[in-house]
């Protein structure tokens, strides 16, 4: 049994009562009176047990946008149901609103519509439904928690998508101007033209040849679908909070940004989560189903409080990427880690492949060496700027490697990262 608002107001008027000994027996009375009509009033209300509980909504909604759930209750009492309703979800999914008020006939049916904001990535659980029945006085009722399962998928947010009209711009005019006039040394079919004193012998077409009066040769371009494997690094290092969110919220935006306009450009793009083992991946995906997949692995991925297995990581790139590909490693560019994890295996990708590895930088790094208005400020001032060094050195000595190295702010990486896939594609690196 709870008791309402108004049963709480009714008991309280007893305590008005004068606690002198001639008005003992009449304080007994009205509360014996009370207490009967609150348990009375709880007799009469419709049992929650008999309300048929089902839920419904949407199964799949991007952080921090709205969802809907919908409750449908069915009395299958012989009495009118009137209370409320209560559809719980977790704090990371906020609800509108908290409760509803509704009233019942027996066999009849109502619906109640919940309007929630989850604003963390992952699957989202609903909570209890919560069926508290009044009785017709509303000084009390009956109340029945119940599980009625529910899941909804929040994916990011992919805000960095709002940069995908000017990147796809800048790659119709790179298709459209650069690489078509750009000959040379590569794998795709250009033109044939004729033979001059110079050109390898082994261009020379024969079939074209024959059919003309003279020596044809093939001329050949760079190609412009290549292969792109993004390797998301869910280790140790990603976990680590660059202001509110942590690493790997900015990798994911650089991911989806890179993910849309290579599968837009006509790469193969494969998308790889790894820590100590792969987390999922993405493969032989292409148009919507590209962006579907990666948006649904993106989703589920979580940092690890592992180090990254890095060893393990260059095997898998090497048993997925075959042939020459673009190689996107999102990880950090702390030094320490970098040293240990990082470049003891990049002989083993840069012999094959072109590697880019985009690391995000913190703000607040730069804030530090800013700062210096008292002797403990300095000290930080200093400590930044020495760890700010140590960057510049790790990412020059990525560089000799033959490493691209892109390092920017959280809201910058997603778009620096793509101008860098559009530079390498424009200069035939890819």
């Amino acid at each position: 049994m709870v008791l309402t608002g108004r049963g709480v107001a009714v008991v309280a008027l007893i305590a008005l009562i004068p606690a002198s000994r001639p008005a003992w027996s009449m304080f007994w009375l009205y509360l014996l009176a009370v207490a009967a009509l609150i348990a009375l009033d709880a007799l009469r209300a419709a049992a929650p047990s008999a309300i048929e509980v089902e839920r419904s909504g949407d199964t799949a909604v991007r952080a921090g946008d709205e969802a809907s759930f919908s409750i449908r209750l069915t009395n299958r009492s012989r009495r009118r149901f009137g209370g409320t309703v209560r559809d719980a979800w977790p704090p990371s999914a906020p609800t509108t609103p908290r409760s509803h008020d509704i009233q019942i006939r027996p066999g009849d049916r109502r619906v109640a519509t919940t309007v929630a904001r989850p604003s963390r990535r992952g699957p989202c659980q609903a909570d209890k439904v919560t069926v508290r029945s009044l009785g017709p006085w509303k000084l009390a009722g009956r109340q029945n928690s119940r599980n009625v399962p529910w899941r909804v998928d929040v994916l990011p947010p992919f805000v960095s998508r709002k940069h995908l009209p000017s990147k796809l711009a800048r790659l119709r005019d790179l298709e459209g101007r650069t690489i078509v006039l750009q000959r040379g040394q590569g794998t795709e079919f250009d033109s044939l033209r004729e033979y001059v004193g110079g050109d390898d012998v082994r261009s020379i077409d024969w079939r074209a040849t024959a059919r003309a009066s003279d020596v044809m040769v093939r001329t050949w371009r760079p190609e412009r679908d290549r292969h792109v494997l993004i390797v998301l690094d869910c280790g140790r290092t990603s976990a680590g909070r660059v202001g509110d969110a942590p690493r790997l919220d900015a990798a994911i935006e650089s991911t989806l940004l890179l993910a849309a306009l290579a599968g837009r450009a006509g790469d193969r793009v494969d998308v790889l989560a790894w820590d100590r083992r792969s987390l999922g991946a993405v493969h032989g995906r292409s148009g919507p189903e590209l962006m579907a997949a990666t948006t649904s692995l993106m989703s589920r991925v979580q940092p690890s409080l592992v180090e990254t297995d890095w060893q393990g990581l260059a095997m898998e790139v090497t048993r997925r990427a075959r042939h020459r590909s673009l190689v996107v490693l999102l990880t950090s560019l702390d030094p320490a880690p970098l040293r240990h994890g990082v470049l003891p295996v990049l002989p083993q990708l840069t012999r094959r492949h072109q590697v880019v590895l985009a690391a995000v930088s913190d703000p607040s790094i730069a804030d530090m060496r800013r700062d210096r208005h008292d002797l403990t400020a300095t000290y930080r001032a200093a400590a930044a700027s020495g760890f700010a060094s140590d960057r510049r050195t790790a990412a020059a000595e990525l560089s000799r490697s033959g490493v691209e190295v892109v390092d920017a702010l959280p809201d910058d990486l997603a778009p620096a990262l793509a101008d860098r896939y559009l530079e390498l594609k424009a200069r035939g690196r890819l």
